[in-house]
C-alpha cells in the first residue's frame, strides 16, 4: 500500500471516529431541523474544505522543522486530543445528543441558511479533535494533500449522515463510549509517538 493511500485511509478511519459522537453531528443535526437540508450540507460541506486546508497546512509547517520537535508536537497534539475526547467520554450527563428543535424547516433563502450552517461548523472546528488529527497525520507522513481529503471525506460522511439519517443516527450510537474509544486510539497515538523520542 503506498504512503499517500496509507494517509489517506488513516486520515478517514480517525478523523470518522472522532467526529461521529461529537458536536459536529449534534450541530448539523440541529441546522437541519431549523434549515432545509441541501443548503445545510453545502455549508458544511464548505466549512470542512477550509478547516481541513488549515490544518493540513499547519501539519506542513511541522514537517519543516527538526524531526525531534515534531515527534514531540505530534504527541502533545494527540495528548491533548486524547484529554478532550477522554474528558467529554467520562463526563457524567445522558448518553446521547442534546435534543434538537421540533421546529419544521425555516423557510430562509439557500444562501442565507448555507452561511449559517458554514459559520456555525467552522467555529466548531477550531481546536476539534478532528483539527487536531489532521495536523498531528500530516505532520506524521508528511502528505497533506491525501490526509486533508481523507479528513474532508470523512468530516462530509458524518454531515450527510446527520443531515439524511438525523434522528435514526443519533438513536442509535452511544457517543460517550465512541468518545471514549477514540481518547484511547490518541492516548495510544501519543505514547506512540513518545516512545519513538526514547529511541
Amino acid at each position: 500500500m503506498s504512503s499517500s493511500m496509507l494517509a489517506l485511509i488513516s486520515a478517514f478511519g480517525l478523523v470518522l471516529a472522532v467526529e461521529l459522537p461529537d458536536k459536529t453531528l449534534v450541530a448539523t443535526l440541529v441546522l437541519t431541523t431549523r434549515f432545509r437540508a441541501w443548503p445545510v450540507f453545502a455549508g458544511v460541506t464548505a466549512a470542512f474544505a477550509v478547516q481541513c486546508a488549515i490544518a493540513a497546512t499547519f501539519g506542513s509547517v511541522l514537517t519543516l522543522l527538526p524531526e525531534t520537535l515534531v515527534t514531540a508536537i505530534v504527541a502533545a497534539m494527540f495528548g491533548i486530543g486524547a484529554y478532550m475526547l477522554l474528558r467529554e467520554g467520562f463526563k457524567p450527563g445522558k448518553d446521547g445528543g442534546e435534543d434538537a428543535s421540533r421546529s419544521g424547516p425555516s423557510p430562509a433563502t439557500f444562501f442565507r441558511s448555507a452561511l449559517t450552517s458554514f459559520g456555525v461548523l467552522f467555529a466548531a472546528e477550531w481546536g476539534d479533535a478532528s483539527q487536531l488529527a489532521t495536523a498531528s497525520l500530516t505532520a506524521r507522513f508528511g502528505n497533506p494533500f491525501a490526509v486533508a481529503l481523507g479528513s474532508f471525506v470523512a468530516l462530509v460522511a458524518v454531515a450527510g449522515l446527520a443531515v439524511f439519517i438525523g434522528a435514526k443516527v443519533r438513536s442509535r450510537i452511544r457517543p460517550k463510549l465512541i468518545q471514549r474509544v477514540a481518547g484511547f486510539v490518541f492516548a495510544g497515538f501519543s505514547l506512540f509517538a513518545l516512545a519513538q523520542l526514547a529511541f
